[in-house]
C-alpha cells in the first residue's frame, strides 16, 4: 500500500499537470514492485489517465479499472453503457477507448450534466458531504443516460458509490470501486 496526498494530485489535475502525477505515481509503483507486489492497483479511475506511463516503469502488471469493468459489462452481455466520473474520465478517451476496444459503446452526460457530476464529486463527495439533492441530480443524469440507450451505468469514480447504488435505480450500475477491489482480491488469491 502506498498512499499519496490527494490534495497535491488534485492541484496537478486542475493545472493539467499530468506529467507530475505520472512521475510521482511511477515512483510509488516502483516502490511497490520492490516491496514484492505481484501487481499494482490504482485506486482512482481518473488517475488511470497515466496508467500506461506508470506501467513503463514497472514489470508487474497494473490491474486497469476500465479492463475489469469491461469484463463485468460483457459478462452481462451489455454493449452500451453510460459513464459517470470526473470530467477527465468522461471527456477524455483514456478510459472509454479501453471499453470501446472490447466492443462496448459509451455514452456520457450532456455538458451541463457533466459539469454537475464533476462538481459534486470534487466539492461534496471528496469532502465526505452527501446531499439528497445531489443524489437526485445523479439519478436524473442516470435516467438521461438510459434514455440515450445505456443498458447500465459505470460509476467511474471511487466516491460515486457513496451517493448512489443499484437499489436507487432500475438501471444496472457498475461500481468500479467494488469491481476493482473484488478483482484484485481474486488475483491476489490466485
Amino acid at each position: 500500500l502506498y498512499s499519496v496526498d490527494f490534495h497535491e494530485i488534485e492541484k496537478c489535475q486542475s493545472n493539467n499537470d499530468w506529467d507530475t502525477i505520472a512521475k510521482a505515481l511511477s515512483q510509488a509503483a516502483v516502490c511497490l514492485e520492490k516491496a514484492g507486489a505481484d501487481f499494482v492497483v490504482i485506486c482512482s479511475n481518473t488517475i488511470h489517465k497515466v496508467a500506461d506511463e506508470i506501467q513503463d516503469y514497472i514489470s508487474v502488471p497494473i490491474l486497469h479499472v476500465a479492463d475489469v469493468t469491461a469484463d463485468q459489462i460483457t459478462e452481462r452481455s451489455f454493449t452500451r453503457v453510460g459513464l459517470l466520473g470526473t470530467r477527465f474520465t468522461m471527456e477524455q478517451d483514456f478510459y472509454t477507448s479501453r471499453l470501446i476496444s472490447k466492443g462496448i459503446q459509451v455514452v456520457v452526460p450532456e455538458p451541463d450534466d457533466m459539469q454537475t457530476v464533476d462538481r459534486i464529486i470534487f466539492r461534496e463527495l471528496c469532502l465526505g458531504i452527501i446531499k439528497t439533492e445531489s443524489k437526485e441530480k445523479y439519478l436524473e443524469v442516470i435516467s438521461k443516460l438510459k434514455t440515450k440507450g445505456a443498458q447500465g451505468v459505470i460509476l467511474g469514480c471511487t466516491e460515486i458509490g457513496l451517493l448512489v447504488n443499484e437499489s436507487d435505480t432500475e438501471v444496472p450500475l457498475f461500481d468500479t470501486s467494488y469491481i476493482q477491489a473484488y478483482q484484485a482480491a481474486v488475483l491476489a488469491l490466485a
